[in-house]
């Protein structure tokens, strides 16, 4: 995109010129312009002003604050925006000139980095438990749920450090943040039920929940699943765009929507308000299950992917720019199709044929890893930063505590801990690793296995498919006699705890191992690795870009239990004849995440690309009004008939309970 706009600055210079001008002068904050006033009536005119600037700007201190010089600046039509010192200011003009005289790709993006446009961010997330203390979603949402937190959090931080350095904190202007998420009425002791929460650790960021519409209360004063949230998201979006109008007092600059229902809610909200959006699918539904497409209406009273499929198509061809965590998700590998390229070309069949659903070479894909909150998850070694009383509880949980949500008393603790962190899912594939660690008695000699998960009794499952699965992990257990060999906790660990827990298996030189069938990023490895518990990952997802191409070993196929344990067992082993392995992998691994999966990192890309892709679509506008009225089509046609069929449903079934 850089490439290309500077291109066409060179071959009209006049004209984008004026474009440059014309992109800065309509910058503003509650109607107070920013960085260009009217005394600046042109780019010529402009380009004459910043030669004055500098010269006066090159006479003071660098350090020299803005309030300082304020009044003769805007004498020459230059408002606040550019900076908070005299060198500040001469850095962000001599990029501006260099763009105008010479424009190249860096010198764009490094000038589109250090424009003040970004000041109200909503980041939609619908269908969890969003909250704090102890909410943070259920199984299915918990991931997405800490998430958004922590992404509201580094952004806030962030937006502060862009408005400080452009000198905006002079004229009284703070960023915003608001996590868009649905009101709980029946929210189960949990604050879901306020409109209005302030998120822990920031000045100005918040929690705001929206209901959904009331004609079916058994329904929407609850819980609703992923799977069933389709026929709301319609009334919700023109709810949430009101009460979003009226939070932030003003229009957002940017909207990032997260998950399949988030990410419609986003581009309906965006499209209506004419703001930038930002999509983050995190893990679509449809190439996790096998031919999902094909045989959809046998699946569709459980999952209606009808519904889902056609709002993924919808949102992810709206959006201004698409955040993944690894390139699998966009274009796979060369051995498996990637998340995005499955929606190129699929049949419904008796429903629709897509025969090009989403462009996989355009610039609006991005890769933008999350990271870790490094508060909470740091290596082991940082012994200064833990708590002693802590690190004591923790390891009685992992190792000897009885309780009726712990399976399982390890006959020799002081084996080698194989640690996994997972919900107790099919996809997730705990009994796989169970039946691994089973089937491997050189494995069993070396190591002790341990789960930490979300339930381990069937009279807790939430539905059949998880009653099978904790059925079958009790199945294992016995089948292969893991008594005395694997410990199960079955209870959701604050978050200061599972931290703390990483570190302890650390402690004891353990390994970390995610045996997921198939895993879209997973934050758990990211978590592990910092904590410096040396990690196998599962080689099937995003999971694999996770660990470097060179430490192949580390990769696990699922479905290969009698490989995988080798693999397994010939690190352990080698870890005791050299026990400087273990140290120099679990050192490499935290290095590796601590660089380049962190927040600060994150948020830099998100806002510098929100930036760029405003710019590139005031300056050069595409005509999408035919690629509108085609969403717009499959929104009215096929999406809304498809959720109108979710919502029948759910109808009946209210007047069954009130019968």
């Amino acid at each position: 995109l850089n490439r290309y706009l500077c291109d066409q600055l060179l071959t009209d210079t006049h004209y984008w010129l004026e474009v440059l001008f014309q992109a800065l002068y309509r910058l503003t904050y509650d109607q107070k312009p920013l960085l260009i006033s009217d005394r600046i009536p042109s780019g010529l005119h402009l380009v004459k002003q910043i030669k004055q600037a500098l010269k006066f700007l090159n006479q003071r201190p660098p350090e020299e604050p803005y309030a300082n010089f304020r009044p003769y600046l805007q004498e020459l039509g230059f408002e606040p925006g550019w900076g908070n010192t005299s060198g500040r200011i001469s850095e962000t003009l001599e990029l501006l000139e260099q763009l105008i005289d010479s424009p190249q790709p860096a010198i764009l993006e490094a000038f589109v980095a250090r424009v003040p446009a970004i000041f109200r961010v909503a980041l939609v997330s619908i269908h969890g438990w969003v909250g704090q203390q102890d909410v943070l979603g259920r199984d299915e949402t918990l991931g997405q749920v800490i998430y958004v937190l922590e992404q509201a959090r580094s952004l806030e931080n962030k937006l502060q450090a862009e408005i400080k350095l452009a000198g905006l904190d002079l004229i009284g202007i703070k960023p915003h943040v608001i996590i868009l998420t649905r009101l709980i009425p029946n929210c189960e002791g949990t604050e879901c039920n306020l409109k209005l929460e302030k998120i822990h650790d920031t000045e100005n960021a918040w929690i705001l929940r929206v209901p959904f519409g009331k004609f079916n209360p058994n329904i929407t004063n609850n819980w609703i699943s992923k799977y069933e949230i389709w026929p709301y998201l319609e009334t919700f979006a023109q709810d949430a765009e009101k009460e979003l109008l009226t939070q932030f007092k003003g229009c957002p600059n940017l909207i990032v929507g997260n998950y399949s229902d988030g990410n419609l809610v986003a581009s309906l909200i965006s499209r209506s308000l004419k703001v930038t959006q930002c999509n983050i699918a995190h893990s679509l539904e449809k190439p996790k299950h096998l031919f999902s497409n094909l045989y959809w209406q046998n699946l569709e009273d459980h999952y209606h992917f009808s519904a889902q499929f056609t709002a993924d198509l919808i949102s992810m061809n709206a959006a201004d720019f698409i955040i993944t965590s690894s390139y699998q998700e966009i274009v796979g590998t060369p051995d498996t199709i990637g998340q995005y390229e499955s929606y190129k070309c699929f049949t419904m069949p008796e429903l629709y044929h897509v025969i090009n659903g989403i462009d996989l070479f355009s610039p609006k894909f991005n890769m933008v890893p999350p990271g870790v909150s490094e508060n909470i998850f740091f290596p082991y070694s940082q012994k200064s930063r833990r708590n002693r009383e802590l690190t004591t509880e923790v390891d009685q949980l992992l190792f000897a505590r009885e309780h009726f949500q712990i399976l399982g008393k390890l006959d020799n603790p002081k084996k080698r801990p194989i640690l996994t962190v997972a919900p107790i899912t099919s996809v997730k594939n705990l009994t796989g690793l169970a039946e691994c660690f089973a089937k491997s008695r050189d494995l069993q000699e070396h190591c002790n296995l341990i789960f930490i998960t979300t339930k381990l009794h069937i009279n807790q499952a939430k539905n059949p498919k998880e009653a099978e699965e904790i059925q079958r992990l009790h199945d294992i257990i016995n089948q292969y006699d893991l008594h005395g060999k694997i410990r199960c906790i079955g209870m959701r660990l604050p978050s200061h705890e599972l931290g703390e827990a990483y570190r302890v298996v650390a402690d004891v030189r353990g390994i970390y191992v995610h045996f997921a069938r198939f895993e879209a990023f997973g934050r758990s490895i990211l978590e592990a690795m910092v904590s410096g518990l040396p990690t196998f990952v599962t080689k099937f997802g995003g999971a694999l870009e996770i660990i470097e191409e060179r430490e192949d070993e580390f990769h696990i196929n699922p479905t290969d239990l009698e490989g995988t344990a080798q693999k397994i067992l010939s690190f352990i082993e080698k870890c005791d004849t050299q026990p400087e392995q273990w140290q120099e992998v679990s050192q490499r691994m935290s290095q590796r995440i601590l660089n380049k999966y962190n927040w600060d990192l994150h948020t830099s890309q998100i806002l510098l690309l929100a930036k760029i892709f405003s710019f590139w679509n005031f300056a050069v506008p595409e005509n999408n009004a035919a690629k509108h009225l085609y969403l717009e089509t499959l929104f009215h046609l096929i999406f809304k008939p498809r959720s109108q069929k979710i919502l029948e449903q759910h109808q009946q079934y209210s007047v069954v309970m009130n019968n």
